[in-house]
């Protein structure tokens, strides 16, 4: 399992609206892009497929741009990184029918392994470890 600096950028992205979850006023692309070095224009393609999987929203105009669409704490990981890069595990054995079942089993074990850690990570969780409870604001 290899993921992408797309991935990675993607979760930074998330991770840094949810620490400005709650604010009135929306976070623009290049604070999010100089904050972690990602080439604004690419950081845009992520955020709008952010966008379309329903984690982001946007706002336009002169205070226009990005805010988390739900609280962090129904954000998941996993959620974020299957919106950029598609499933989190895959194998050729699953499309393979002379696998052996003994190895597709362990191929299914993995992946179903793989979806559920991503799946139990949320982003209000994150900002716990990262010392921002404080800077939270729970509904």
């Amino acid at each position: 399992m290899k993921l992408s600096v797309k991935s990675d950028y993607a979760v930074r992205a998330v991770l840094t609206l949810a620490r400005r979850f709650g604010s009135d006023s929306a976070t623009r692309v290049e604070t999010i892009a100089d904050e972690h070095g990602i080439p604004p224009n690419y950081l845009v393609q992520i955020l709008i497929e952010l966008k379309s999987g329903g984690i982001v929203k946007s706002q336009r105009g002169k205070a226009g741009g990005y805010r988390l669409a739900r609280p962090p704490a129904e954000i998941t990981f996993g959620e974020v990184l299957r919106c950029v890069h598609g499933p989190l595990f895959d194998s050729p054995a699953f499309a393979d029918p002379t696998c052996p079942p003994e190895l597709r089993s362990c191929w299914i074990r993995l992946r179903e392994a793989v979806e559920a850690e991503a799946g139990r990570i949320h982003f209000q969780a994150l900002l716990e470890a990262g010392g921002e409870k404080d800077r939270m604001f729970y509904i």
